[in-house]
């Protein structure tokens, strides 16, 4: 059973509201990998399953806060920055795009906790050993080329004890219906791999837990945390 964040009805409805008002001026397809559409789909059923991944990391964060400083890996639209930033002294988004950040922040005040980099200039291999003691990697690293070799940044930029979230789809067949559903923008098909591939290798660095597997007997979307060992 997921349990939402105390208020996460209020915070969805600003999220969406603001995606809603920045897709009205974008260009056609410009910002379908930030997931922009999926957000504010207007079939109820899949707009309430892809929320509920973020549900279910709100919660997982929420349980283990608070936090120093903490990494938004693949921030694309700042969905989860000021949640982040409530919960972390201080919060960096990472993305190789950052139309979809400038956009949104042109409607929503994001804390001034948070900082947003291009990955261009701030690339992981730059980041501090142990600089953070929480990393956000949502939906994401199905998207990434070398997935070893960042995974094995992301898990050094770990402090001792620190946790790497992850979620992703599965790519499994009942997904792949869903995306024919759900409409063209849904193709995937700049993902490289799916969710298996990034759990199996992570659990090659660190232990790994199951935070959520939405939703059981069928799994559209595996959601889990690798801790990295105490010093």
């Amino acid at each position: 059973m997921i349990t939402p964040p105390a208020d996460f009805t209020g915070y969805k409805a600003s999220i969406r509201t603001a995606i809603r008002d920045v897709l009205a001026e974008a260009d056609p397809g410009r910002l379908d990998e930030a997931a922009f559409p999926a957000y504010t789909h207007r079939n109820r059923l899949i707009n309430w399953l892809f929320w509920q991944r973020l549900r279910a990391a709100m919660r997982f964060i929420e349980a283990r806060a608070p936090f120093r400083a903490t990494l938004d890996f693949g921030c694309g639209s700042g969905v989860m920055l000021p949640f982040l930033a409530r919960h972390s002294e201080s919060v960096v988004g990472i993305d190789v795009d950052l139309l979809p950040f400038t956009m949104m922040r042109r409607r929503l005040a994001f804390p001034d906790s948070v900082e947003v980099r291009d990955a261009a200039g701030s690339p992981l291999e730059s980041l501090p050993t142990g600089a953070f003691d929480l990393v956000t990697a949502l939906d994401v690293l199905e998207h990434v080329a070398d997935l070893p070799a960042t995974l094995g940044h992301l898990v050094r930029i770990l402090a001792p004890g620190g946790c790497l979230l992850i979620s992703g789809p599965t790519e499994n067949v009942f997904y792949k219906i869903g995306r024919r559903v759900a409409g063209p923008e849904y193709s995937g098909a700049y993902h490289e791999r799916g969710i298996g591939e990034v759990r199996r290798l992570l659990a090659g660095l660190v232990p790994v837990e199951t935070v959520a597997r939405l939703y059981p007997p069928v799994t559209l979307f595996d959601i889990f945390a690798g801790t990295k060992r105490a010093a």
